[in-house]
């Protein structure tokens, strides 16, 4: 107040006091807030700054909800191959037992020539067969069809050798006739040799007889024929349930994931379409397949070449599923790194402030003192003036 005179002395230790009372404030505000920045007023660079940091820290922290989405997706995935490959060795077990079973017919397919033939070591006989005659037959069940031209000699080793990728078997009779008949691989087909006289032969071969197929073993393929579709179905089934939050990735569906908050480090994780098609296997049909061994045998080697593909899809998840947990302990321990450092700009030392408070006290006492005494000459004069 301009009119109220305070001398030199008296002034300049009321703006000691002063001073010591706002020092005083700071600190209390800070030991009650923890902050000894608490807005850009106590330390623009230091408040910007840990702003900046935990905004990043934020940001980090919010894709982390994704990310584990992401390691669930990919776990789901994981889980559904692991319960596919099982069913594709179910699958693979029923097809054995096809192959354990007892035989599905009670005679086999053959057909005989209709003419005397040479020997066992010489089938061509100069007349009935002559060098360039040519024997056809068409493919049997899983074989490769058969085109054998007779040379000057062919014995029946050299010819059972030709026959043996049609599951095939040659074989003299009692009456030196040549008999072509099929093996237990391909024992439901029948054998329908042509004989071209392309060397001036006479031989011919009759037409194949039927196989004569056994009931109660037919009963016993046909069961395994339904167990198996059964298998079929449920790889279709599993596939389609393995997802998590609407993504399937062995469905057809992708996944990608972003790992920082400029959305510049990401993974693409492409998904496959795992359905017993997508396999390249099939359901299939009573009374036309597993009725041999070939049959067997090719939805064996479709079964291999599907855990095949599993597995090598099971190796590729899991590579991605520890990158992406990888990256998730790497935001994690980041996020913790940026809080920290801006904790260290703004955060006050409680011992320190703690100190600065009991040292402003004391000083705010012996300034209240002090001021006691610059003002005792007034108090003279007023003594003198009673």
């Amino acid at each position: 107040m301009s009119g109220i005179v305070l001398s030199a002395a008296v002034r300049q230790n009321l703006l000691s006091l002063q001073s010591t009372a706002a020092l005083l404030a700071t600190t209390q505000n800070a030991l009650a807030t923890g902050n000894k920045v608490n807005s850009a007023l106590d330390n623009p660079t230091n408040f910007f700054t840990a702003q900046g940091l935990d905004n990043r820290a934020s940001d980090i922290n919010n894709l982390l909800d994704s990310i584990g989405n992401g390691v669930q997706v990919l776990q789901a995935a994981n889980t559904g191959i692991t319960s596919l490959q099982k069913l594709v060795d179910t699958a693979k077990s029923i097809a054995n037992q096809v192959l354990q079973a007892p035989t599905g017919y009670t005679a086999k397919s053959t057909s005989t020539s209709s003419v005397l033939l040479g020997t066992s070591a010489n089938l061509v006989d100069g007349t009935d067969i002559k060098a360039t005659d040519v024997l056809d037959i068409a493919a049997t069940s899983g074989g490769t069809a058969t085109h054998i031209v007779f040379g000057a000699s062919e014995s029946l080793a050299q010819l059972n050798t030709a026959l043996a990728a049609n599951n095939l078997t040659a074989s003299l009779d009692s009456g030196n006739h040549l008999v072509i008949t099929t093996t237990n691989d391909a024992i439901s087909s029948t054998v329908t040799p042509t004989f071209t006289n392309t060397g001036g032969g006479t031989a011919t071969f009759g037409a194949g007889t039927a196989p004569v197929a056994d009931p109660a073993s037919q009963a016993i393929r046909a069961s395994l024929v339904g167990q198996y579709n059964n298998i079929i179905t449920q790889i279709t089934t599993t596939a389609q349930d393995s997802s998590f939050n609407g993504i399937n990735l062995l469905n057809g569906d992708n996944l990608k994931l972003t790992f920082d908050e400029t959305a510049k480090s990401t993974l693409n994780v492409t998904g496959v379409t795992y359905s017993a098609t997508g396999l390249g296997l099939a359901s299939l049909v009573s009374g036309t397949d597993f009725l041999d061994n070939s049959s067997a045998n090719a939805a064996l080697t479709k079964l291999g070449s599907a855990s095949t593909t599993l597995r090598t899809e099971a190796s590729a998840l899991g590579s991605n599923l520890s990158v992406v947990q990888l990256r998730q302990d790497f935001n994690k321990s980041l996020i913790n790194v940026l809080q920290t450092g801006a904790s260290n700009l703004t955060l006050a030392d409680a011992n320190e402030e703690a100190a600065n408070s009991q040292a402003l006290s004391t000083r705010q006492s012996i300034a209240v003192s002090a001021l006691s005494l610059a003002n005792q000459s007034q108090q003279s004069v007023l003594q003198l003036l009673r």
